[in-house]
């Protein structure tokens, strides 16, 4: 009887903690939240306590196939790394007013009073971010571009920038590292700067700490997997951010770059010509200035070379970001 008794309890005992581990699946695993990304690890943290801890990054798809295999730069890939969001609530209370980057326009070579005061508010708050270089005392300029899609004007802006021997910022987003890989190669290997732009282009002040953080993280993943490339400057899309953001951003590593000198290029259906993208840009150039173009302007392409050429007569020197000094 006893050894009857014994079985029954095994068997029951059994049963158990089968039912237990089946539901520690469900929980664990399959909610929607998961579906589309695979996390780093299982937390243990209760809801309560999850609010006051900073939040670790998780693998976005984009870094799901590393290996050893050479990128399309001829690079390996690159380790994936982890950010972690401090503050995840924002319990400093840091304004997430949206703020629409507003530059000025320069004249007789002197930065507008709007881009002074904007670098002003950045170091005043401890933030990286760059709009103009305040610092340097030559005529320094710094070259960056917006990428947008392929429209066959990146190709004839590289020409050209390999033609004068100028290093350049590309600022761009997964989508448009996927449609034109090859133009991301080229930049990569030429010497230029690819910077992050999010994944998908959101307003970054309309999203919280941890949303933040995964367009960052997503956009990094990809470029270290598929070009064995990474590098620590940031462009908040449509120019619009918060002090939160901004403080988010600096907090994962990176230099947000704004621009003092830029003009309306982005139209394709509205391109006057490359005189007037040669006369609008040296009229606007001042020392320290942070120039943003457009890659997809056919104007921007056709002046480019001239534009370079005037700059350089009049005294000033294209520097990369890489040479700035914070």
């Amino acid at each position: 009887m006893k050894k009857i008794i014994s079985i029954i309890l095994f068997i029951a005992t059994c049963f158990s903690f089968s039912g237990c581990h089946d539901n520690d699946s469900n929980v664990s695993y399959n909610s929607e939240e998961e579906t589309d990304i695979r996390t780093t690890e299982v937390s243990t943290v209760s809801e309560e306590e999850s609010s006051e801890q900073p939040v670790k990054s998780e693998i976005s798809e984009y870094g799901k196939n590393t290996g050893t295999d050479k990128t399309l730069t001829g690079l390996e890939p690159l380790d994936l790394i982890d950010f972690t969001v401090n503050d995840p609530e924002n319990k400093n209370g840091l304004s997430t007013e949206k703020i629409a980057h507003s530059y000025g326009v320069a004249k007789d070579e002197t930065p507008n009073d709007i881009s002074v005061n904007s670098q002003k508010h950045f170091e005043e708050g401890n933030f990286k971010a760059l709009t103009l270089d305040n610092k340097s005392e030559e005529k320094v300029i710094y070259l960056t571009f917006d990428v947008g899609y392929d429209n066959g004007y990146t190709g004839m802006i590289l020409d050209t920038l390999k033609e004068k021997n100028v290093p350049a910022a590309f600022f761009c987003t997964v989508d448009e590292m996927e449609s034109d890989p090859e133009s991301i190669a080229r930049m990569i290997n030429e010497g230029h700067i690819v910077g992050n732009h999010t994944e998908s282009h959101p307003s970054m002040d309309e999203l919280s700490r941890t949303e933040m953080m995964k367009e960052i993280k997503a956009f990094d993943d990809y470029i270290r997997t598929n070009f064995g490339y990474s590098s620590p400057y940031f462009r908040f899309p449509k120019g619009e951010y918060s002090d939160c953001a901004l403080d988010l951003v600096g907090s994962l590593g990176y230099t947000s770059v704004f621009w003092s000198l830029a003009y309306a290029d982005w139209d394709i259906n509205n391109q006057k010509g490359a005189q007037y993208a040669h006369d609008t840009v040296i009229s606007r150039i001042h020392p320290g200035a942070v120039i943003l173009l457009h890659a997809v302007s056919s104007d921007n392409a056709n002046a480019l070379g001239d534009i370079i050429d005037t700059a350089r007569d009049m005294g000033y020197e294209f520097r990369s970001l890489e040479d700035y000094n914070d």
